[in-house]
């Protein structure tokens, strides 16, 4: 069984390899996919060619024909960086990219080219240096943990072929995201919690052993590490950080305390240190979405003048050196009640708002000596020719129904179980495993997947209309894809029960074969609508 599982594994590594290999753009000129990994790339680029984080220079680059940006990402942010200038950033956190161009710097100094100067070739190299290891954590940790089932082997090897070819973590492969990393990560907690507490029967598969199995502390740094990196690639896994940290410290307390979270902890200081390097702020630069900190506060009938707001950021200091000497314009928003207050150079943004106000007819006069309050400028993705300012199509508009977001997410167009039908198997397997407390650590197990799962796809139900976009264009449902290990854990003893009988095997490998059939559609690239959403639209089902 170990070869086939092996052949298995070097078939999907094989795979991934090939689709990196011939990875290209559509306008032929990259190897970028979509704007999310242009936007990681371009800060790779920009760390090793220019030794910083704007990638201003990148997105000014053209085409020979001079008509096309092809670095140009909508996924950036703009603010007012260290050197008092409006700059362009990549709106991604810059941990996992930091990691990335340590690779690309290695590859520039052997092969002296350059992302800017090889942007197909060198990409490539990159990513299969990047992406094969993690897909290959990915599968044999699951694999690791799928051995650990106490099921028969036909049900492990089931659940391993589905785990190398059926979930869009395959497609994923061939491009530069958050996703697949984080699932990597994600397998690799389980494997090491899983660790513990098991023997191999005569027939070679395990089994729980007597008694209760405990944690090295080095497993348990590396664990916390892990999860924390999770959490540092899909920001939701905080809740499983948390519930992986109970797991642990349920199976060994002096382990977790002395392991599993000063490893979580060096992971933590290193996502808000980078953050705080690129941004000189501790949050993700997605999250600069409305205004900042209060400056100051002032009375005056009617909108204050420019020159009294400039007086007063000089004497708060918020105003860099380089642009004391500029005047400041005032604009007032649409929405009224708000003015944007810009240097003339353009370099630094403050926004002035009435106290109280949340939002005026445009041009109607305030009451005389209202008070009106200053604060820093945190809107990031309010900048000239910003795609998020911008009337947009698509499930980019957003699902006003959270209901119908709900139905689309699960078994609609994006749907988690209509995308990948082998998910319904977690849900069978989930209650069994819930059923069976023969082995402790693997019920508790159980009880914390199907929290974060429920928690987390509410969160997601929850979101404000921008967010509800299903990911934006892509083959999936993707803020969910870091759970696949977790859920294909689940699925094992399913996959036992229904194979024991003729009707079970072919509901099974019909499931398999569906999700595998989805994952074709999207070998090409994973940026792209899937395929029911694709066939929705070709049946004008859709709308504008």
């Amino acid at each position: 069984m170990r070869g086939i599982a092996a052949i298995m594994i070097a078939m999907a590594l094989a795979l991934s390899a090939g689709r990196i290999a011939v990875v290209l753009s559509a306008e032929g000129d990259t190897a970028f996919l979509s704007a999310n990994d242009r936007s990681r790339w371009a800060t790779v680029a920009a760390l090793v060619e220019d030794g910083k984080f704007e990638i201003d220079r990148l997105m000014a680059i053209r085409d020979p024909s001079g008509r096309r940006r092809p670095w140009q990402s909508i996924d950036r942010v703009r603010h007012t960086g260290t050197d008092g200038v409006m700059h362009d950033y990549s709106s991604k956190p810059p941990l996992y990219t930091i990691l990335v161009a340590a690779v690309y710097a290695a590859v520039k100094a052997v092969s002296g080219m350059t992302l800017t100067a090889q942007p197909i070739y060198l990409t490539r190299i990159v990513l299969a240096i990047v992406n094969l290891p993690t897909l290959a954590v990915f599968l044999l940790s699951t694999w690791t943990v799928i051995r650990r089932s106490n099921v028969n082997e036909i049900a492990q090897l089931t659940a391993l072929a589905f785990a190398c070819f059926g979930t869009m973590l395959l497609p994923m492969s061939v491009s530069l995201g958050n996703h697949l990393p984080a699932a990597a990560a994600t397998a690799a907690v389980m494997a090491i919690y899983l660790s513990v507490g098991w023997t191999d029967r005569s027939n070679g598969l395990p089994q729980p052993a007597s008694g209760r199995g405990r944690q090295s502390t080095a497993a348990a740094f590396a664990a916390g590490w892990l999860a924390a990196f999770t959490v540092a690639c899909e920001l939701p896994a905080l809740l499983m950080l948390v519930l992986w940290s109970g797991l642990f410290m349920r199976q060994s307390p002096r382990a977790t305390i002395v392991g599993f979270i000063p490893g979580a902890l060096l992971v933590a200081a290193a996502f808000f240190a980078t953050n705080w390097a690129a941004h000189r702020s501790l949050i993700p630069p997605y999250a600069h979405r409305g205004d900042g900190p209060l400056i100051a506060g002032l009375k005056s009938e009617g909108v204050p003048a420019a020159d009294r707001l400039h007086e007063l950021l000089l004497d708060a200091g918020a105003i860099h050196p380089v642009n004391r000497e500029q005047p400041l314009r005032l604009t007032e928003d649409e929405a009224g009640g708000r003015w944007v207050v810009e240097t003339a150079n353009g370099n630094q943004r403050f926004v002035l708002r009435r106290d109280g106000a949340s939002g005026v007819e445009p041009g109607v006069e305030p009451a005389a000596e209202a008070e009106w309050k200053l604060f820093a400028w945190d809107h990031w993705y309010d900048y000239p020719g910003s795609y998020w300012m911008t009337e947009r199509s698509g499930v980019d508009r957003g699902e006003p129904s959270r209901r119908v977001y709900a139905f689309h997410a699960t078994l609609g167009h994006h749907g988690i179980f209509s995308i990948t039908p082998f998910w319904l198997l977690a849900l069978l397997g989930c209650f069994l495993r819930l059923r069976d407390r023969t082995a402790a650590d693997c019920w508790w197990l159980a009880i914390a997947i199907l929290l974060a799962t429920l928690i987390c796809f509410a969160f997601y139900i929850s979101r404000p209309l921008i967010d509800r976009n299903y990911g934006g264009v892509s083959c999936c449902f993707r803020w969910l894809l870091w759970f696949a290990p977790l859920w294909i854990w689940l699925a094992v003893p399913a996959c036992e029960r229904l194979m024991g009988n003729r009707v079970g095997r072919w509901l099974v490998t019909g499931t398999v074969a569906a999700s595998l059939f989805s994952v074709s559609t999207a070998l090409e690239s994973p940026w792209q609508h899937p395929w029911i959403y694709r066939y929705f639209d070709f049946l004008g089902w859709l709308g504008g």
